[in-house]
C-alpha cells in the first residue's frame, strides 16, 4: 500500500492519448491520460468506462449530445455506447476500466490505439 501522488505521476509523461496505469484493483485499472484534440468514435462492447477530470476541460461526445467536464467532474460511459472524447486544450484525465481494455475499443487506429498495460 503506497500513496499515489497524481500531480507527480502526470509530470512523468508528455504523450497524449497514451494511458498509463497507476493502480490496479479488483480486475480494474486506474489510468492517467493526457488529452488534446479529438479521439476517434468507438465503442467498448462489454466494458463501462469512467472518466474523471483532474486538470483542464474535457468532453465526452455521444451521437445525440455532448457532456462537458471540468476538474473534479466525472462521467460513466456504459458498455456498448458509441462515443469519442475531446479537449480543446491539454487536459489530464483519470480513466477507470477493466484491465486489458483497448483504449480505442472496437477500432484499430494507427495514431490513437495505445499499448496496453503501460505502468508508471
Amino acid at each position: 500500500m503506497q500513496t499515489i501522488n497524481l500531480t507527480q505521476k502526470f509530470s512523468l509523461f508528455q504523450e497524449q492519448w497514451r494511458p498509463k496505469v497507476v493502480a490496479r484493483l479488483n480486475g480494474q485499472e486506474v489510468k492517467l491520460i493526457k488529452v488534446q484534440g479529438v479521439f476517434p468514435w468507438h465503442t467498448h462492447a462489454a466494458e463501462d468506462e469512467m472518466f474523471l477530470v483532474w486538470r483542464g476541460e474535457f468532453r465526452v461526445e455521444f451521437r445525440d449530445r455532448v457532456v462537458r467536464l471540468g476538474p473534479g467532474e466525472m462521467v460513466v460511459v456504459p458498455a456498448g455506447v458509441e462515443h469519442r472524447t475531446a479537449a480543446d486544450e491539454e487536459a489530464e484525465v483519470l480513466c477507470f476500466e477493466p484491465a486489458g481494455v483497448r483504449n480505442t475499443g472496437d477500432i484499430q487506429d494507427a495514431q490513437f490505439t495505445a499499448p496496453q498495460g503501460v505502468a508508471l
